[in-house]
């Protein structure tokens, strides 16, 4: 025992002796280290040949800290390691759209090549305690190597949910500047859709749901759904509404009807088509009025009317109430057990391009049923349904009615 002390102390300093050496000559080689590291992850990920993400220098000086990291928590291992660099690099690759597999394949590359480096100049030392405190450190540096991937790791995750969050405000509002009109004078109504992400060759719908509580989306997931069949939408969510400019092509809106139906968990209004994002606000209005169309409670996707007089109608809805009241007076005081079948079936004759056969189909009742039912209207409000003036009078007045605010027609 007295020799063994002579030779090389008490048990364990000689190893804690080596270590500190072997640690000590590769701070020497960390310039070079680096310089190696930097040209071997270029050479394997092709991320990093690609300058316009992660420009060289934020490469190489990233590379030479958190290396400095490593080695820094070898020589003291009982003590809490600084995360500053591994968490610094993971915001900065966030935010410059780096894929996460990629960036932490980088430093398992560099702590490799550390322990390569470390364990051939312990060979080539060749003394077995220099050998044996390599050993020794090496459960120290793969725990540091986790610590470092996991402090990387949540940098970047919150780097990006905190990017996603600001995006999410930030389409909002721009959602909002179409929907209002509100923009300011150096963005266009083009300039907004563009910074949105909005084709600016396809045609527009406008989508409004009423939420299905408070501030709670009942279109949900719409945008991913859409964007799953290369369809770009933009979305605001309010309190009490759900509501998203949709980018389309006039022979994809079968399709998106039918994805909204899918999706829709609450009352649902869709706007005609339209060209211009100046246009949005009342395409934003038309959807609102579908949606009003709806009976409270039922779970329905219903289009506004493509008739640009049912729109006209609907911008105005006192004027359009006004105007039903002055057309269909008598009509409407009458009791509802009288008055309901003669406007539905005025109603059903609008609809079906003024055919009494196919009226009479959808109302379930004989053509001479339908034919009465005109002729007791002609005959309460003094309209012809053959003038074309008085019947435009009367067609705006059933729209009206349609787009009453109890949304029953």
């Amino acid at each position: 025992m007295a020799d063994r002390n002579a030779a090389g102390g008490r048990p364990g300093h000689t190893g804690s002796t080596a270590l500190g050496k072997l640690i000590a000559w590769v701070e020497t080689q960390l310039p070079q280290l680096t310089d190696d590291v930097d040209a071997t992850v270029r050479e394997r990920i092709q991320l990093y040949r690609d300058d316009d993400i992660v420009p060289p220098d934020d490469l190489h000086r990233s590379i030479a800290l958190n290396l400095r990291f490593v080695v820094r928590g070898l020589a003291a291992p009982d003590a809490t390691p600084d995360v500053t660099a591994p968490s610094e690099t993971g915001r900065r690759r966030a935010h410059q759209s780096a894929p996460l597999p990629e960036v932490l394949r980088c430093y398992r590359i560099a702590c490799a090549m550390l322990w390569d480096l470390l364990l051939d100049r312990a060979r080539a030392d060749g003394r077995p305690e220099v050998l044996d405190a390599l050993v020794d450190s090496s459960s120290t540096l793969w725990r540091l190597s986790d610590e470092h991937a996991l402090a990387l790791t949540e940098a970047y995750r919150a780097a990006t949910a905190d990017m996603l969050t600001a995006q999410q405000r930030r389409r909002s509002a721009l959602v909002e500047a179409l929907f209002t009109g509100g923009l300011v004078p150096e963005a266009s109504a083009w300039e907004v859709g563009k910074l949105l992400g909005l084709p600016l060759d396809t045609d527009l719908m406008v989508v409004a749901a009423e939420t299905a509580g408070l501030a709670e989306e009942s279109l949900v997931g719409v945008e991913r759904v859409l964007g799953q069949v290369g369809i770009v939408s933009a979305w605001q969510l309010t309190p009490h509404l759900q509501a998203g400019v949709v980018a389309l092509r006039e022979d994809q809106r079968d399709m998106v009807l039918t994805l909204l139906d899918a999706t829709a968990a609450a009352r649902t209004g869709v706007s005609p088509l339209y060209s211009s994002l100046s246009e949005t606000p009342r395409a934003l209005h038309l959807a609102r009025s579908a949606l009003a169309e709806i009976p409270v409670g039922e779970v329905e996707v219903r289009s506004f009317s493509l008739s640009p007089l049912a729109a006209l109608i609907a911008y105005d809805r006192d004027e359009g109430r006004r105007l039903a009241r002055e057309v269909l007076g008598r009509v409407l005081d009458l009791p509802q057990e009288d008055r309901d079948p003669l406007v539905r079936t005025l109603r059903a004759f609008v609809d079906h391009s003024g055919s009494t056969d196919r009226a009479a189909a959808v109302l379930h009742c004989h053509p001479n049923t339908v034919r009465y039912r005109l002729n007791r209207i002609r005959e309460l409000t003094g309209r012809s349904l053959t003038e074309p003036r008085e019947l435009a009078e009367l067609v705006a007045a059933v729209d009206a009615l349609t787009l009453g605010p109890s949304g029953r027609s």
